[in-house]
């Protein structure tokens, strides 16, 4: 039992290597699956183009925009090179989860288009797999970052272990920046071409989605990858590796001082979990794709669940018992189910509020959109309760009754078990856009009918799973942010800050309406960039239906590379003011008063998470709603009832796939700015 006490560095970088080389594996196997004709490689081969030309551009915008933070943190003496190489190392691991992920998810549309010939099953096992090297390249990358910075600190410069956790620190806002440009900017060029799209193409030129002849198709196809993989998987490393220093962090108030290393062991053990978990994903014979996705789930979590066991009873006898550890991990692992079932409610094609949205689109666009609200508002009150109900439990099972500390510490190990689970979550997502691409280019190359009978169910689940995995990051960074904010309060009192975190306080509740408008200020700029750019794509479309008559006829070809040029530069230009917002305004407010910037975090964090899951909830359930009047129920193609779901879907684009998803890492870069700023507060305050 020991072990994982002594080795647990060790056990992480193992595991962590593990996940990685699975993920290789996986890829080795989809590149030697057919990838169809020489008309599917084509279109294929024009969305990767368009894929990396866009990463390209947005990685280098971002790297000249690191450099000022990089220099910064190096250079001020409080924080120091560990900080910023750590800072370094976080955005380079969270730009390749997210660079790697993407140029899997761009090979494997086709290659899942071509095996949906066969039927189901086998365009399912493609396009899982290909989101299964996403997500196991997410944890393993995120734990190899971590422990990984970890022991070249304390073994190789031998570092304190609480001197190296505070570098951490530098690697959780080096993947968060780079998660925050990557949710905006890819959100921005997904959103802005599929709303240019489908505004010209559907709507006033009548012709299906995915149509060849609509010039910004390719630039959409492109957008799903940039956005709902690349930018995913950088948000969700940046989570997973967030939580892991933020526990760590508070750690470092122990005496046990393997209690700093034991986030890492249960990453470690839920990554061997879910490399199991993936080969449970088979359709069975009921068919239900959402139940395959569920069986490798739930066999991982159960497998996280019995190896928890001889980690937790490592340190039993210590400063916590082992039903003080154990019970709150279950506890993280019991929220990662409930977020999991309660968005797969609210957004899946089976269940009402789906259902009560297609129904009253049949009355007309404007109670589509009432319709889509409300379920949108009334799907923040069971995570929030879930989110509450967990924060107790884990606090008081911990012995918070007794001692504050180890409860916020339980309440870590809570959050740290709910995000273990990111690996086979990440899947789950990841799985939607390789669906989604598959089903384009089947309309595009004019494949069978048949084949679009096959990606369409699995583009519908694609969309339940992507609103999924978002309410799951949203859900943890609820958690995770208050763990951080605990952590400003503790080093805040260490430095010599006096600090009245009391509501009878002006200056908190100052800083509670400020932090509280954050999101809504961010989200709005967010909705806006979609807004300007997506009105780019449509006058283009226009210009190219106007001046080349040959396109709808099929006589001329699009120029669809124009389309792409246009949403990447300009999404890459909007992405930047947004991107300020969770950095400058902490930063004012830190200079301003300590009180105020505490009030400041706890406002966002409040704030953030009901929008945040209103946002892609509702937008998930907008979006299938109009697939289920596709379907031929409520109306069907055509329709009245269809014209309003295409609005609905046009409206709850930006909110589920831009604005909604980026409020996630923007709460916890606030969190970790206001950290890094200690020394900084202590000197003009202290």
């Amino acid at each position: 039992m020991d072990f994982f006490q002594n080795h647990a560095v060790l056990f992480a970088l193992v595991a962590a290597a593990a996940g990685v080389s699975y993920g290789v594996a996986l890829i080795v196997w989809l590149l030697k699956q057919p990838s169809g004709s020489e008309r599917m490689r084509e279109i294929s081969h024009a969305v990767q183009e368009g894929a990396r030309a866009y990463l390209r551009k947005q990685y280098t915008t971002i790297a000249v925009v690191s450099v000022i933070p990089f220099l910064l943190i190096g250079f001020y003496n409080k924080l120091g090179w560990g900080t910023a190489v750590g800072f370094l190392v976080g955005a380079t691991l969270s730009a390749a989860a997210g660079f790697i992920g993407m140029n899997v998810s761009v090979r494997s549309n086709v290659r899942t288009a071509e095996a949906a010939k066969g039927g189901l099953k086998p365009a399912f096992k493609i396009a899982f797999r290909a989101g299964s090297v996403t997500g196991l390249l997410v944890v393993g990358l995120g734990l190899l970052g971590v422990a990984g910075y970890y022991w070249i600190l304390t073994a190789g410069f031998d570092v304190s272990r609480a001197k190296t956790v505070d570098d951490l620190v530098g690697l959780a806002f080096g993947g968060s920046l780079i998660s925050v440009f990557a949710r905006l900017g890819g959100g921005i060029f997904t959103k802005a071409a599929d709303v240019g799209a489908d505004l010209v193409g559907k709507i006033e030129a009548g012709i299906p989605e995915d149509d060849p002849r609509n010039p910004a198709v390719i630039a959409d196809n492109v957008g799903d990858n940039v956005g709902d993989c690349a930018g995913m998987a950088a948000d969700l490393f940046e989570t997973y590796a967030v939580t892991a220093v933020a526990v760590m962090l508070l750690a470092t108030h122990f005496k046990v001082q393997g209690l700093i290393l034991l986030p890492l062991a249960i990453g470690g053990v839920s990554i061997f979990a879910s490399i199991i978990g993936t080969f449970f994903a088979r359709i069975g014979r009921s068919g239900s794709i959402m139940n395959a996705l569920y069986k490798s789930v739930i066999v991982a979590t159960v497998l996280s669940a019995v190896g928890f066991i001889p980690i937790m009873m490592a340190y039993d006898g210590g400063q916590f018992s082992f039903r003080q550890l154990y019970l709150p991990a279950l506890i993280g692992l019991a929220i990662t189910f409930l977020l999991v079932a309660i968005t797969e409610y609210y957004t899946g094609t089976r269940w009402h509020a789906v259902k009560s949205i297609a129904s009253a689109s049949q009355t007309g666009h404007a109670t589509n959109i009432i319709s889509g609200l409300a379920w949108g508002m009334q799907a923040t009150v069971a995570p929030v309760i879930v989110i509450a109900t967990g924060i107790l439990s884990a606090y008081y099972l911990a012995g918070g009754d007794g001692d504050a500390k180890k409860g916020l510490y339980g309440i870590g190990v809570a959050v740290m078990a709910q995000l273990s689970m990111t690996g086979l979550i990440v899947a789950l997502d990841a799985y939607g856009p390789v669906t989604d691409n598959a089903g384009g280019i089947a309309e595009m190359a004019d494949m069978d009918e048949k084949v679009r009978g096959v990606t369409d169910p699995l583009d519908a689940v694609g969309n339940t799973t992507k609103a999924v995995t978002k309410g799951y990051a949203i859900g943890s960074a609820g958690l995770a942010a208050l763990v951080l904010f605990s952590e400003y309060s503790t080093k805040l009192g260490a430095e010599g800050v006096h600090t009245n975190f009391q509501l009878n306080s002006p200056w908190v509740i100052a800083g509670l309406f400020i932090g509280g408008l954050m999101p809504f200020l961010f989200a709005s700029l967010a909705m806006q960039a979609v807004g300007v750019v997506g009105g780019q794509v449509v006058e283009e479309v226009r210009r190219q239906f106007r001046e080349m008559p040959g396109i709808m006829k099929g006589e001329q070809k699009p120029d669809y590379t124009r389309a792409v040029s246009i949403v990447t530069g300009s999404a890459i230009k909007k992405m930047l003011l947004p991107a300020l917002i969770p950095i400058a305004i902490p930063i004012t407010a830190g200079i301003i008063s300590a009180d105020m910037l505490g009030g400041l975090l706890i406002g966002t964090i409040v704030t953030g998470i009901f929008l945040a899951i209103q946002m892609t909830s509702g937008g998930g359930a907008w979006d299938n709603a109009k697939k289920l009047i596709e379907d031929g129920l409520y109306g069907g193609k055509g329709s009245p009832a269809h014209a309003a779901g295409v609005t609905g879907d046009t409206v709850g684009d930006p909110y589920k796939d831009t604005a909604g998803p980026a409020i996630n890492p923007m709460i916890k870069i606030a969190n970790i700015v206001a950290i890094l700023m200690i020394p900084l507060i202590a000197s003009i305050h202290g």
